[in-house]
C-alpha cells in the first residue's frame, strides 16, 4: 500500500484501505517458477509507478493499490495492475500467476534478492529461506492510533481461521498434492514471528514483546514481524496478512470489503470499552489447521467454543452480521454476489485441483492460473 494522502474517488465509505498482492513469474513451457522480477519490475513502474516492486525473491513481484474508500476502487486497480505485469512479463517470455504455493517442482532455495538486510535475514532464518516462494494477500485498513488499532487486532484473531478458508489456494508443493487447501498456511508458521499475533493490550505491551523478540533474535527488523495481523511497519493502517493471493482479483476486492468490515466492528467494540476476547493459543492453532486443510468445504473450529461448524454457514452467519456495516458502505449487494459466485466455484485450491482433474496434469494447472491471473478476472474462474 502506497503512503495515505487522500481517496481521489469521491466515496466515502469507511476507512480507507489498501491491498497488496504477490505473484509468481513462470515459464510457460515447462511451467515451473523462474527468475526474472527485477526486469519485470522496472519495466511495470514505468505503468505503474510505487503500485509496483519486487519482493524477496527474484520469482516474485508484489502489486499495490492506492489508498481508497471504495471496494470497487480497488478492484479496478487490482485488474489494471495484473493486467500491466502480466504483458510486462509477457515481453521477456513469461507469465504470472496467483497461487499461493507453486504447483510444479524447482521451487525450493530460490534466489533471494541482493541486500544486506537480505544477508541478515539469511544468516537469522537459514533454511526457513528454502520455502520462500508462496505468495499472500495482504489488507491494508486505515486506522492512524496505533493503540485502537492494537486491540482491534484483538478482535479479528478469531476470524483468522474463517479468512484461511476463504481464501484457500494453495494445494499443491514442489509437484504434490499436500492434501491441504492452503499448504502456505502451514509453511509460513513455521517462522518464528508469524501465525496468530498475541493479545495485546496496549501500545506499551506491544513494544515489550518486540523488544523481547529483538533481544532473542528472532526478528531482523520490525518489518520481520510476520504475524498475520500486525500494525504497519510504514503505514499508519492495521494489515492483515493471513491470507493466500487468490486466484483472482474479484476475490482480493471481496477479502478487502470482508476485512474492513471486520475492522469497523472492531473499533466499534474497542469504542465500547472492549478489547477484545481471551483466545486459547492452543485452540486457535487447532483452527487454523482445520482451516488450512479443508478450506471452505470443510468444517471451522471455533476457537470461542471448541465446536465444528461448517465453513459456509459460519461465513454465512459472519457477512450477515457485518451487513449493516457493508450496507452502509455501499458495498452488501456487491459482496452478496461475490460471495455466490465464491461458493458455486468452490476456493481456489477447488478450482486448482479440478484442473488437474481434467487430464491427471499439473501442467494444466498452471496453465488455469495463467488463463485467470493476467486477464480481467471480474467474473469467477
Amino acid at each position: 500500500m502506497v503512503p495515505v494522502q487522500g481517496g481521489g474517488d469521491g466515496v466515502v465509505s469507511g476507512p480507507r484501505l489498501g491491498v497488496e498482492e504477490e505473484f509468481l513469474l513462470v515459464d510457460p513451457v515447462s511451467r515451473g517458477v523462474v527468475p526474472g522480477a527485477g526486469a519485470v519490475v522496472d519495466r511495470a513502474a514505468a505503468r505503474l509507478g510505487s503500485r509496483v516492486s519486487g519482493e524477496i525473491t527474484s520469482l516474485h513481484v508484489e502489486t499495490k493499490t492506492d489508498p481508497t474508500s471504495s471496494v470497487r476502487g480497488v478492484l479496478e486497480q487490482l485488474v489494471e495492475a495484473r493486467r500491466v505485469v502480466a504483458e510486462c512479463a509477457a515481453v521477456d517470455g513469461l507469465r504470472i500467476v496467483a497461487t499461493g504455493t507453486p504447483v510444479l517442482p524447482g521451487a525450493t532455495a530460490p534466489p533471494v534478492t541482493r541486500g544486506p538486510r537480505q544477508e541478515r535475514g539469511t544468516a537469522t532464518f537459514r533454511g526457513l529461506h528454502d520455502e520462500l516462494a508462496i505468495c499472500a494477500l495482504h489488507v491494508h485498513v486505515e486506522v492512524p492510533d496505533r493503540e485502537r488499532a492494537l486491540l482491534v487486532s484483538n478482535h479479528l484473531r478469531a476470524y483468522l481461521p474463517l479468512l484461511i478458508a476463504v481464501t484457500a489456494n494453495s494445494p499443491y508443493w514442489e509437484g504434490r498434492d499436500s492434501g491441504y487447501a492452503s499448504w502456505r498456511s502451514m509453511v509460513w508458521p513455521r517462522w518464528p514471528v508469524a501465525g496468530p499475533p498475541p493479545r495485546f493490550t496496549s501500545v506499551a505491551h506491544y513494544e515489550r514483546v518486540v523488544e523481547m523478540l529483538s533481544a532473542a533474535g528472532a526478528i531482523v527488523d520490525p518489518g520481520t514481524l510476520f504475524w498475520d495481523i500486525r500494525p504497519s511497519v510504514v503505514y499508519p493502517t492495521l494489515e492483515v496478512r493471513v491470507a493466500d493471493v487468490p486466484v483472482s482479483a474479484w476475490e482480493s476486492a471481496l477479502v478487502a470489503a470482508l476485512v474492513r468490515a471486520l475492522v469497523v466492528r472492531g473499533l466499534e467494540a474497542v469504542d465500547r470499552g472492549d478489547h477484545g476476547p481471551e483466545l486459547a493459543g492452543e485452540w486457535l492453532r487447532a483452527a487454523y489447521w482445520r482451516a488450512a486443510r479443508d478450506g471452505l468445504e470443510g468444517a471451522l473450529l471455533e476457537v470461542g467454543t471448541g465446536r465444528l461448524r461448517p465453513a459456509r454457514e459460519v461465513l454465512g452467519e459472519v457477512v450477515d452480521w457485518l451487513a449493516p456495516v457493508l450496507r452502509a458502505g455501499g458495498d452488501e449487494e456487491l459482496v452478496r454476489g461475490w460471495l455466490e459466485r465464491l461458493l458455486a466455484g468452490g476456493c481456489g485450491a477447488v478450482r486448482q485441483r479440478e484442473a488437474a482433474g481434467r487430464r491427471g496434469r499439473l501442467a494444466d494447472v498452471v496453465d488455469f492460473l495463467v488463463a485467470r491471473t493476467g486477464v480481467d478476472e471480474r467474473q469467477p474462474a
